[in-house]
């Protein structure tokens, strides 16, 4: 029967001996235990029917069975490989439970293989020894990813989703050891991410030459009477009532997230909400990257990082950095190179880069002045020029209006915060996000500010260590940095991170760590496929930046994949044609041929999977 786990038995009747065809299964028995039996196939017949005389007729039929060739004509129909047809017989009566179908989620099986891979399932154990904890602490982590990737929700519900997939993850638990497993992976989060970076280098090969930091946050849910401990430094985490990069009068959490040249991420540093991206940095390298022990590689980030004692600090432990520089912000004679048409080099008529390399004085963390050597990329883009003309069209027509005409006008809030970056230092707090007239606006416009903004629409500047590097590998190494965006937009779209329904400051690092893990594991899922549709191209670096599916396929085709029991120890997949669980299902070589499956079967598919190559 197709790869059903069938063997010959030889058994006696009547005193004689008799073969049968037989697979093993486990019912339940009187007292409602599961035992294991034998479920006949075929009643093959007497021995001597079929014994040639030769030595060993019962060994020598067996291997003919398996290899497909049996001995006995009547086996053929259910030797593996055979195109036959494969009949299935089961009773349901009438007003039984096995009437009605309870698909659950078989897709965890393959998120447990990614944990396992990862060396998460013998850490958490072995740490889990040292400790007094009696409860299932590696099945709450399980619970914990498993339903941030597939059924995003508070910590309660995702444990109420136990039931939810084909072996239940939990027995007999209290669900308010969530929390305290939220606290465990917050103690252990160094051991954790050593052990995934550690488990990628040896498995998946990763080569993390390249590094990318970038700085989001998240809101919380509570705003008040959270938190109890007025000396824990994290108080301004909720305390802190800013809007930032999410615009919600929330308290903050700011998280750095590192990533890989394959956009797997590293590791996260959560800060207090109103900590500035700069001031992330160094910290967030020194609790994580510097102790990873790797190879020298280069940081990349945006200009949000560029202050030098975090750049000093990359140099002294033998590192290497690209991070982008803002041009209305530097010298005067920075921005008189950069504008110059002198130099040049014209890939196209829309696009133009020149580069040099420049020797400064900069001043670490104590103010001790040292000289170091960078290069500076400067480049135009006429797509990137069009674009920011287009995002400032409305703010220009203003600006238009206000500078040829004095005729009083009301401006709205809307117009006043398109102009701000206009606006003269010594006005710009005390007006804006009121409604104003235009002749008392016109008064505030810095109109030197605007012309340098417009000179420099169109061009970038990227400040590198890497003095040898082509200006195009620069250029091309800075652009991977939009690719940590989309982790971002993953975390809090497809992973629902924000916002955070948890209170104290280890229980934000838990939830956060959760995150991190459930998307390195769709990030794997997402390399494979790329991997496996698009092997030609193996050498070719560019290919982990197409994700083969996005992240919400991903999940729609992941919580498709499931099995619904049938009486006699049966099991049917559904949707395993659907054409996004297929690939992902090929992407892992995974085979769910159209057939029926008995328990074992089913755990021979989780065995069989093949996670990093």
């Amino acid at each position: 029967m197709g790869d059903l786990p069938v063997f010959i038995d030889l058994l006696t009747n009547n005193g004689k001996p008799y073969l049968r065809l037989v697979h093993a299964v486990r019912v339940e028995n009187a007292s409602g235990k599961k035992v294991s039996t034998k479920k006949v196939l075929l009643n093959i017949g007497p021995l001597d029917r079929f014994d040639d005389g030769e030595a060993d007729y019962l060994h020598r039929l067996r291997q003919s069975f398996r290899a497909g060739q049996p001995l006995i004509s009547s086996l053929e129909p259910y030797c593996s490989g055979q195109e036959t047809e494969e009949k299935y017989f089961f009773t349901i009566k009438r007003g039984s439970q096995e009437c009605i179908g309870h698909p659950a989620l078989f897709s965890h099986l393959l998120l447990e293989r990614i944990l396992e891979e990862l060396g998460l399932s013998a850490l958490i154990s072995s740490r889990k020894g040292l400790t007094k904890m009696e409860y299932d602490v590696y099945g709450f982590t399980k619970l914990l990813v498993f339903g941030r990737i597939l059924n995003p929700a508070s910590k309660a519900a995702t444990v109420r989703q136990n039931g939810d997939y084909y072996e239940p993850i939990l027995k007999n638990f209290n669900p308010d050891n969530v929390y305290d497993t939220l606290s465990f992976i917050a103690e252990n989060k160094d051991r954790i991410i050593r052990r995934m970076n550690t488990s990628l280098v040896k498995k998946a090969h990763r080569d993390p030459n390249v590094m990318y930091y970038d700085v989001t946050n998240f809101y919380l849910e509570e705003k008040e009477n959270i938190l109890k401990d007025e000396g824990d430094g994290m108080e301004r985490v909720w305390k802190k009532m800013e809007g930032y990069k999410e615009e919600k009068r929330t308290p903050l959490v700011q998280m750095g997230l590192f990533m890989d040249n394959c956009g797997i991420p590293v590791a996260i540093e959560s800060f207090p909400g109103d900590t500035p991206d700069y001031l992330t940095l160094r910290p967030a390298l020194e609790k994580n990257i510097d102790r990873l022990d790797l190879t020298r590689f280069i940081l990349i980030g945006d200009r949000g990082m560029c202050s030098y004692p975090n750049l000093l600090h990359i140099l002294d432990a033998g590192n290497g950095y690209i991070i982008s520089g803002s041009l209305p912000k530097s010298t005067k004679e920075e921005r008189q190179w950069a504008y110059s048409e002198e130099g040049y080099k014209m890939v196209s008529e829309d696009f133009k880069y020149k580069s040099r390399v420049v020797s400064k004085m900069v001043y670490d963390e104590r103010g001790n002045g040292r000289f170091i050597q960078e290069k500076e990329v400067v480049y135009w883009n006429r797509k990137f020029k069009k674009r920011c003309e287009a995002e400032n069209k409305s703010s220009f027509e203003l600006l238009e209006k206000l500078e040829e005409s004095t005729v009083n006008f009301q401006v709205s809030s809307a117009q006043l915060r398109g102009i701000r970056k206009f606006l003269g230092k010594d006005c710009k707090n005390k007006k804006i996000g009121e409604t104003l007239g235009s002749k008392e606006l016109e008064q505030l416009i810095d109109y030197e500010k605007v012309r340098e903004f417009k000179e420099g629409i169109g061009y970038c500047r990227i400040v590198t260590s890497e003095l040898d590097m082509e200006p195009l590998d620069v250029i091309d190494k800075y652009h991977g940095l939009t690719r940590i965006e989309d982790q971002f937009r993953v975390m809090k779209g497809v992973l629902d991170t924000r916002s955070l329904f948890v209170r104290t400051p280890e229980h934000v690092d838990g939830h956060l760590l959760v995150c991190l893990i459930a998307l390195v594991a769709l990030r794997i899922i997402q390399t494979r496929i790329v991997q496996c549709e698009h092997s030609a191209e193996a050498e070719n670096e560019r290919r982990y930046w197409s994700y083969g599916l996005s992240g919400e396929r991903v999940q729609r085709a992941l919580n498709k994949w499931k099995v619904d029991k049938l009486p006699g120890d049966l099991y049917r997949f559904h949707d395993t044609d659907d054409p996004d669980l297929k690939r992902i299902l090929d992407a892992f070589s995974i085979e769910i041929p159209a057939k029926l499956f008995r328990r074992a079967e089913l755990k021979r598919i989780k065995t069989n999977m093949k996670i990093l190559l």
